[in-house]
Parts: C-alpha cells; structure tokens; sequence
C-alpha cells in the first residue's frame, strides 16, 4: 500500500553464507568448464540446476524469482552489446545468405521433429509442432556469450561467417518468439474463449517485420543525420554521461516499443545496439573517432565511443552479476530429476542428435555460397590483381600454378572450417527453447509430460554441445578462421569530400 514501509530485518547467518556460496561458485563453475570444456556457461547452468528447484533447492523460491528477472536484464544486455558491436556493413553484404540460413535453421527442426517425434515415437501432430518449435529458435544470449567468450582469440564479431551467425540467430529467435505467441494462443482457443487467431498470429509477425524495416530507414535518413549535425560534438564535452544517457533512453525505447507492439523485447535490444552504433559520423574529424578510450577522455574535441562507455560502467556487472545470474536461471527451469529415467534417456539422446544436425545443416549453405560464386571478397579481389600487377617469367610458372592449387585448397578448407562454426554456433537453444515448450506444456493441453521431458534434453543437450564445439574450433583453429573471405573483414569507414561538415558521415 502506498505510504506504507518495508521494515527492515539482518539477513540471516545462513542466508548471506548461501548467497555468498552461490555467486561463488558460479564464478568457479564458469572458469572450471571453460578450462575444461571451453564453454564457462555450462558450469554456471549446473549451479542454476543444483541451488535451485530442480536439486538441492537452496535459494528461496522468491530469490529464484529476482535472479530470473536480473538474468533476463542481463540477456537485453548481451544482446545490446551485441547490437553495439554488430558491423552494419556486413550485415547489409550477407543479408540473403543470412535469410537462407535462418529459414533452413526454423524449417529443418520442425520438419524433422514429424519425421522422429510424429511418425517414429507417436506423438501428436500439434504436439510435435510445439516441441519442433522449440528447437527452432537459436539461443540469442548464448550466441553472443560464446562470441564475447571467443574474443580472446578471433574477433567473431569482426568476421564474415560472425556477421551472418548473428543475423541468422536473431532472425531464428524472432521467428521461434512468434511461434511463441501462436503456441499460447492455441492454449487460448482450446479453452473456448473468443479469441482472433488471425490478429493475435499476425501481430506479432508484423511488428517485427515493421521494426526491421522502419529501425534502418528512419535510422539512416532522419536520426544519424540530426544527430551528426546537431548533437554529436556538443556530447563531446561530456564524454560517458551523455553517452550512458542516451543509451539508456534508446534501449529503453526500443524494449518499450518492441514489448508493446508484440514482438521480442530481445529483438528490440539487438535494434537499439544497431541504432546507436550507426548515429555518430564515420569521419575522421568526428568526435567518436578515437584510437582508444583514453583519446576521447583526454581531448576535449573527442568523445568515448558507446562501446567504450558500455564497457566502463556495463560490462563489469553484467559479466560477474548479471549474464551468470542469466544462465543460472536456465537451470531453474530445467526439470533435472524427472529426466532420469531409460526411455526419457533415450529417447531424448535420439532426439538432440537430430536437432543437433538440424542446425548444423545451416553450415553447408557457406560452401554452396562460395560454389556460386558471390562470396568474393574485397581482400580477396585486391590480391588478386595485385599478383597479376608482378610480373612472370617462364621458371616461377610452375610454381604459380602449385601455389594457386594450394591456395584454392586453403580457400575450401577455410569455407568449410566456417560452415563447421556456423552449424555449431546455432545449435544451442537455450532460453527461448524452454520458454516456448514450458508454456506449450503447461498453458496448453497438447504437450504431453513424456513430449515435454523429449524437448527438454534436446534443448539441454544442444545447449552444451553448441558452445562446447565453438569453443574447440575456437581454440584449435582461430588463425585459420580468421583469414580468407569468410573471415575478418577490412573496416572501410566512408568519407566524405567535405571534412569540415558537421554532418559528414
């Protein structure tokens, strides 16, 4: 009741131990299984599973309850850094390739799950539908942990088959929380209340489409214009606080207006990076152009770029606080002990091998790319004509021709090396694959508790073999994915002719 208080009472002795305990080991959890299995948030998943509801229930039910709801903020945060980091450039070059890939990653899944689930184990049509849907979507919070766990050694973001991981993931998850919206409604209507399928189905489908079209448009041609004009070098004088402030309304915005149109508060997120990193002007003379985050703290004409001020206040608690909070609160939901039995075991192992090469199959499109013929890169092409610049003479003609065999093979070797980090980086499903099945089986009545604990495996199992296998080929291969055309790409930031206009971009 407002005008009353919260009285105030010490936590207990065991209470705070438990807390302390529990942040502990989530730290522990996460440095053990990234030293072992090269994946830290399976650890921190394992101590989601053993303090909370699924074992040993330590933490309070309304301390799981707060966790779930500061993890949540923490994957808006990932995905914004995400959007922050995103190369807009590449996203543009590989969109149809992204299309195809993500089309693949929705369609494969649930067209398999009838051939295993409907045809082979008996279940339901919509049944199988709804767990198919499931194991569509692409874990967005996982995608961009493995990434900014992978820095260290590639630069994912940087890279080619990175740009298209990223675009197709987020496509993947819009896509699976429409599924999500539809699969709700279907409990609705079995109900017999008066519901408008075709809007409810539809909404959220537009919405995304809309937000996806009009966020670039209205981004390039009205906001970055007046931004670059008549707010960029005024922010300069205030280096972090106008850039926190903006981004803090921006992000809030996006998530709004995603929320409340009906689409994924995720997708908002990944937008609201995407906006703010494409507003300040690309020009050398710009006040965001800086080396470092020192130059735009010292220069008083120069200003810390958003990633610098998202990485001086941000990153920490979202690294120690907020992301493992996120992942703990997957295993929350995971319903350990009821999977424990011979025929949930196996028929849920069965299951995770054909969802997991449902997702990788998204990986042999990057091979079929390159046989097509439009994957040239501009690196590529530069060295190309520069060898054909030297001149030849008859004794290096041989080996020109060994060396053009041999770089032919590397190029096929790379393509196929980035097919395999593709297909394993979407094959976890994470959050929004629990979140789609836990409300198929407990707001509708299709989902059975044997199809339920099925789905559940495979989202855990894939949720563990996705970064486990990223983190291998990371570790193993990191120079070679790197180079060639699919992977970092040269950042070649537009100039204009006019270096003094405020609006250069």
């Amino acid at each position: 009741m407002a005008g009353g208080f919260l009285p105030y009472h010490e936590p207990g002795t065991v209470d705070i131990l438990i807390i302390v305990s529990f942040f502990f080991f989530l730290s522990l959890a996460k440095w053990v299984s990234a030293k072992v299995i090269q994946a830290g948030i399976i650890g921190q998943i394992a101590v989601g599973i053993i303090y909370g509801v699924p074992l040993a229930n330590f933490l309070e039910h309304k301390w799981q309850e707060t966790f779930s709801v500061l993890g949540y903020v923490g994957l808006i945060l990932i995905i914004f850094e995400g959007g922050l980091g995103t190369r807009v450039d590449l996203l543009k070059q590989n969109f149809t390739l992204s299309m195809i890939g993500a089309a693949t990653g929705v369609l494969f899944p649930i067209g398999l799950s009838y051939l295993l689930l409907y045809l082979g184990f008996g279940y339901g049509a919509v049944e199988t539908f709804i767990i198919g849907a499931s194991l569509s979507a692409t874990s967005l919070g996982t995608t961009f942990a493995v990434i900014s766990s992978a820095s260290g050694s590639v630069n994912l973001a940087e890279t080619r088959v990175g740009s298209v991981l990223v675009s197709a993931a987020v496509i993947d998850d819009v896509v699976g929380l429409v599924m999500l919206s539809v699969i709700a409604d279907l409990g609705k209507t079995s109900e017999g209340g008066n519901v408008n399928l075709g809007w409810l189905i539809g909404r959220p489908i537009v919405a995304s489409i809309a937000m996806a079209i009009v966020t670039p448009i209205v981004t390039k041609w009205v906001f970055a214009p007046f931004f670059r004009t008549f707010i960029e070098y005024h922010f300069a004088r205030f280096d972090h606080i106008s850039n926190i402030i903006l981004m803090t309304l921006v992000l809030s915005a996006f998530v709004a207006i995603a929320g409340f149109a009906g689409t994924s508060v995720l997708f908002g997120a990944f937008l609201a990076g995407a906006f703010i990193s494409y507003l300040p002007s690309k020009h050398p003379e710009g006040p965001f152009v800086v080396m470092s985050r020192e130059e735009g703290e010292r220069e008083a004409d120069k200003s810390p770029t958003f990633i610098h001020t998202f990485e001086k206040y941000l990153l920490g608690p979202q690294q120690y606080l907020m992301e493992p909070l996120f992942f703990a609160s997957i295993g929350f939901a995971i319903p350990f002990v009821q999977l424990w039995t011979g025929g949930r075991i196996w028929r849920g192992v069965v299951y995770t091998l054909l969802m997991a090469f449902a997702k990788c199959i998204v990986g042999i499109w990057i091979p079929i790319w390159q046989v097509a013929g439009v994957s040239k890169s501009k690196k590529e092409s530069h060295e190309k004509q520069k060898e054909k610049r030297q001149p030849k003479n008859e004794s290096n003609s041989t080996s020109d021709e060994e060396r053009g065999s041999q770089e032919k093979g590397n190029r096929w070797n790379r393509a196929w090396l980035a097919a395999a980090l593709l297909g394993s980086a979407m094959v976890a499903r994470g959050e929004i694959g629990l979140l789609i099945i836990e409300i198929g089986h407990n707001e509708t009545p299709y989902v059975s508790d044997e199809g339920f604990f099925t789905g559940v495996w495979a989202i855990l199992l894939n949720t563990i073999i996705g970064p486990i296998t990223v983190g291998l080929l990371v570790r193993f291969y990191a120079q070679k994915i790197e180079e060639g055309e699919w992977g970092v790409q040269d950042n070649s930031l537009p100039v204009s002719n006019h270096a003094e206009g405020h609006g250069a971009v």
